[in-house]
């Protein structure tokens, strides 16, 4: 399994980088087509931010947490991307979605563009820009990526029809699928 890192703000010494290398490389015991892993370390204002990311098999699971010590971080973020992997195999087993089926892969790598900045001191701020693949599929496999990348909405192209629609997950718990009026 290739497993990258990335640092912003802070530096990691071979041996957290071996440490988290070796960890990262066991979750091949719950889901065994893993090809590549990420693992982004960033320290601002006194606390390091890890981020791991994991592609299983087109399914891009994600964890992240924060703490004052990298590896303590890093290691409550294993353990979230643990149980999304067990979640996902689950997943497979209980409905066989992906079986047979397109391969699908997503990728949650953003595009670090500059800022906008706006004239006026009211107006929004863009933080960052994404540019996002999107891939066919239906409304369930939308909720069931949406679910695995932990967000609370999902952009994707409907397989029927060949139009972008969003998935949200609503305050009540339930879902809302938003289909463009033409």
């Amino acid at each position: 399994m290739e497993v990258r890192f990335v640092t912003r703000g802070t530096e990691i010494d071979a041996g957290l980088k071996s440490y988290m290398e070796g960890k990262i490389s066991k979750l091949a015991k719950f889901f065994s087509k893993i090809p590549n892993a990420q693992v982004l370390v960033t320290f601002n204002k006194g606390t390091f931010n890890v981020e791991t990311t994991a592609n299983a098999n087109g399914v891009m699971l994600r964890a992240e947490e924060r703490s004052h010590e990298p590896r303590k971080a890093f290691d409550q973020a294993l353990k979230g991307l643990e149980r999304q992997i067990k979640r996902h195999n689950s997943y497979l087993k209980d409905k066989s979605q992906f079986s047979g089926g397109e391969d699908f892969s997503f990728s949650i790598e953003g595009d670090d563009a500059p800022k906008e900045v706006f004239d006026s001191g009211n107006d929004p701020v863009i933080e960052k820009v994404k540019k996002v693949p999107l891939y066919p599929m239906n409304e369930k496999e939308a909720i069931m990526q949406m679910e695995l990348v932990g967000h609370s909405f999902f952009l994707f192209q409907n397989g029927e029809t060949g139009d972008i629609n969003l998935v949200y997950k609503r305050k009540d718990g339930g879902y809302g699928h938003i289909v463009p009026v033409k």
